[in-house]
């Protein structure tokens, strides 16, 4: 049987770390920012195809040379697929550089398939929308863990996930991160990730309230932690290997969407046993908040 781990013997130090934590991702936000991709700031974006694969290092010093430093490209499909992203608000903009590249890769013709043009207007209201989606993914968690389970655990949940949102966002500002709209999903699916792993837990300490009687909720928590910790462990670890994949494999198109997942996944393993449950042990969590009390069935004492 595997011995009870007093996770909860450290919590004010965890509690203290979180703290620490939390506050440089919120200074990191405030202080430096997102770095917004082309699809929140607008800008224009080129698909080219070439008749050889593509060397993407030569490409890039091409449009360097030629005066456009933030150019951003990225291999997309087949080793001939390019996709080159650039801020401006020029709609020639797009011209402009396949010009350039025609002139300079004789060698290896290349082909303009697609050229797009995003204003900073799109980009505005991708940036709000995609806030409110999170905001409405954060209610229908609270809502649905308040009937599922009851309205401590809902709160317990809620901060734990704000705390990886939180710490997450503030890395990838921290580290400048290009925040498109496939960190927004990554950002969102952390969310899901998070929850799931914190209704395992929660599942536990409910159960074990019907079984452990006599235990604290101290005692509870350390037990459920421990009887879910495989479970935990055996998830976290399949998960980041397979992100760990997108990121070396990936290319440069997924590299924002697996470094949000990877800070994501850890931020999310260790919210729901150093957040979570410490947030029902603030609010005294007890067993007649998910047991009601048995009432005596009155005795008619009338003649």
């Amino acid at each position: 049987m595997l011995r009870t781990i007093n996770f909860m013997g450290v919590r004010n130090i965890a509690f203290a770390i979180t703290m620490f934590l939390t506050a440089l991702a919120l200074f990191s936000c405030f202080h430096k920012g997102l770095n917004y991709g082309l699809d929140f700031t607008g800008g224009t974006l080129i698909e080219l195809t070439y008749e050889h694969a593509a060397d993407l290092p030569k490409v890039r010093k091409e449009l360097v040379d030629a005066g456009y430093h933030e150019a951003i490209v990225q291999s997309f499909g087949a080793t001939t697929d390019l996709l080159v992203r650039m801020p401006g608000e020029d709609p020639q903009l797009g011209t402009q550089v396949a010009a350039v590249l025609r002139q300079t890769g004789a060698d290896n013709p290349v082909t303009v398939k697609r050229v797009e043009f995003v204003g900073p207007q799109v980009g505005e209201e991708l940036r709000d929308q995609g806030g409110l989606g999170m905001l409405m993914a954060l209610g229908g968690v609270l809502i649905y863990l308040a009937f599922r389970f009851q309205w401590k655990f809902a709160v317990g949940a809620i901060v734990s996930l704000i705390h990886d949102v939180v710490v997450t966002v503030g890395i990838l500002s921290f580290f400048q991160v290009t925040f498109d709209l496939t960190v927004l999903a990554a950002v969102l699916a952390i969310i899901g990730y998070s929850l799931n792993d914190t209704i395992v837990v929660f599942d536990r300490v409910r159960e074990n309230f019907r079984i452990l009687r006599k235990a604290t909720l101290i005692e509870n928590i350390n037990i459920s932690t421990t009887q879910t910790l495989l479970r935990t462990m055996a998830t976290s670890i399949s998960t980041l290997l397979a992100i760990v994949a997108l990121w070396v494999f990936g290319g440069d198109s997924l590299h924002g969407f697996s470094v949000a997942l990877f800070i994501g996944v850890l931020a999310g393993t260790y919210s729901s046993i150093y957040i979570a449950n410490v947030v029902l042990i603030w609010l005294n969590l007890t067993t007649d908040d998910l047991i009601p009390p048995v009432v005596a069935d009155k005795v008619d004492d009338r003649p």
